[in-house]
């Protein structure tokens, strides 16, 4: 029997704001333990906490940038849990009148199209703190630093149908709120992390199996690891004549498995309720219409901008796109840099896979866009070579130095005297007659013989193309 996964996600960002959602508390990461918190967030007996309008607004942002409906009226409720690291015994959330529903965003599918995914609901809510495990003694400690911090989930309709588009949507979504700049899409801080909810069901069926969900997934990669070990465990329960358990499994990475760690709650054992402390958020359409005014160039919009003005092919505007940043500094870089290939080539190229490899972020890169397009530059006015650019490329990354000041502090510009070529050509022609003799009767692979002879005189400094042109016309 063949089947067919059925997955959604419910997608945690952590909102940029100075403070928390309902108080005046830093949202700083990485402060001591327990001291960005106050009776609010401590949910101390008789505080009112007090809607930040800031976190309304990013999530208004959001929900305009995917295609949701903007609900007029909204409300916040009570989930109630017992767990160390909540203090009220509650969360403050949203749960039957959300601030925005029934939106969408498109992901390239593995056969090459896009894929409409849809998007349940946007909702308001705190974080809970974190529990710190003891690495030596039997013990956790609570940090309530994070209590507060203001949160939107994003949930997904049952609409993927793969590891690898769980994967891509979860790309785009980091993507849109990074160009919104309302979330740093920090996977490692737990800024950016997803709940994934996996059933399976016969081929052709139309009925929901039922589901398992994985909680606090942190990296694309453990996401899609995660997904599929969860559907090849359900596919052999099944087969095996068992019955798939509605629960909550916890991803180990490092043994590369799933382990159960409690039943599944559903709404009702939450007991939402609506929060008496907080008045309905009801949203000034002229407001909405400003903050619509006012939304950034998002990443679908710029890729396909960046094929229609540059001429670039879908894939290369998609990875360039992919980050607002890259995007922003390939763009810097065309300002100096003459030819758009060339520029997308090694920012893809060479640039990337430094980064990658000292695993920094394009804002970290030494070699400044207006560098690398000046780069650029030499190798198309012909005084470097594309070799001798990789040597200059390398002393920019050292030194984060202009790089027409390392070509003349290093001697490096590219021989194109046609004189001083020509003679050389004789020389290293008149040096090898059996070669000569040979191309002329038909080997013309020993081209590249003398290209290296002229190259090796000149240390690389010769300009090929002017090189290959006078060989071919004096072997003839």
């Amino acid at each position: 029997m063949e089947f067919e996964p059925v997955i959604g996600l419910e997608v945690h960002a952590q909102l940029k704001t100075q403070t928390k959602i309902f108080c005046g508390c830093s949202t700083a990461f990485g402060a001591p333990p327990n001291t960005h918190v106050c009776p609010v967030c401590l949910g101390m007996p008789g505080v009112l906490p007090v809607l930040n309008r800031e976190v309304l607004a990013f999530s208004l942002r959001m929900a305009l940038s995917t295609g949701c409906r903007v609900n007029r009226e909204s409300r916040f409720a009570r989930k109630n849990y017992f767990y160390p690291d909540l203090p009220k015994g509650y969360q403050i959330s949203q749960f039957e009148l959300p601030v925005a529903e029934h939106g969408e965003i498109h992901i390239d599918a593995s056969d090459g199209k896009l894929r409409r995914i849809g998007i349940t609901r946007i909702h308001m809510e705190e974080d809970a703190g974190k529990l710190v495990h003891d690495p030596e003694w039997p013990v956790s400690r609570v940090d309530l630093n994070r209590t507060g911090v203001p949160l939107i989930e994003i949930v997904s309709e049952p609409d993927l149908r793969s590891p690898e588009e769980a994967g891509a949507y979860l790309r785009k979504l980091r993507s849109i709120v990074r160009y919104l700049d309302i979330c740093d899409g920090n996977l490692e801080e737990g800024s950016f992390r997803c709940d994934a909810n996996i059933s399976i069901r016969p081929v052709g069926a139309s009925a929901f199996g039922t589901r398992a969900e994985l909680k606090n997934l942190n990296s694309f990669r453990h996401v899609e690891k995660a997904i599929a070990y969860e559907i090849e465990r359900q596919k052999e329960v099944l087969l095996e004549g068992g019955a798939v358990v509605q629960e909550t499994r916890l991803w180990d990475p490092a043994m590369g498995r799933s382990t159960s760690m409690r039943g599944k709650e559903e709404a009702h054992d939450y007991r939402y309720f609506p929060d008496p402390d907080l008045l309905p958020v009801v949203v000034d359409e002229d407001w909405l219409a400003a903050i619509r005014d006012a939304l950034p160039e998002l990443p679908d919009a710029r890729q396909q901008r960046f094929i229609d003005e540059y001429g670039l092919t879908a894939y290369d505007a998609e990875r360039l796109t992919a980050d607002c940043d890259l995007g922003d500094y390939f763009e810097a870089c065309l300002a100096h840099a003459p030819q758009v290939k060339l520029a997308a080539n090694w920012i893809l190229g060479d640039l990337m896979a430094w980064l990658n490899a000292e695993n920094l972020s394009i804002t970290e890169s030494s070699v400044s866009p207006e560098y690398l397009g000046q780069l650029l530059a030499l190798i198309d006015g012909g005084r470097i070579s594309g070799k001798i650019a990789k040597t200059v490329f390398e002393e920019m990354v050292k030194t984060g130095q202009d790089p027409k000041a390392i070509v003349e502090a290093k001697g490096l510009e590219q021989v194109s005297d046609a004189g001083e070529l020509e003679a050389l050509v004789a020389r290293v022609l008149a040096a090898a007659p059996d070669e000569v003799a040979a191309y002329r009767q038909g080997k013309k692979k020993l081209m590249g013989f003398f290209v290296g002879q002229v190259m090796r005189e000149t240390r690389g400094q010769a300009n090929p193309k002017l090189v290959n042109e006078i060989l071919k016309r004096e072997l003839q």
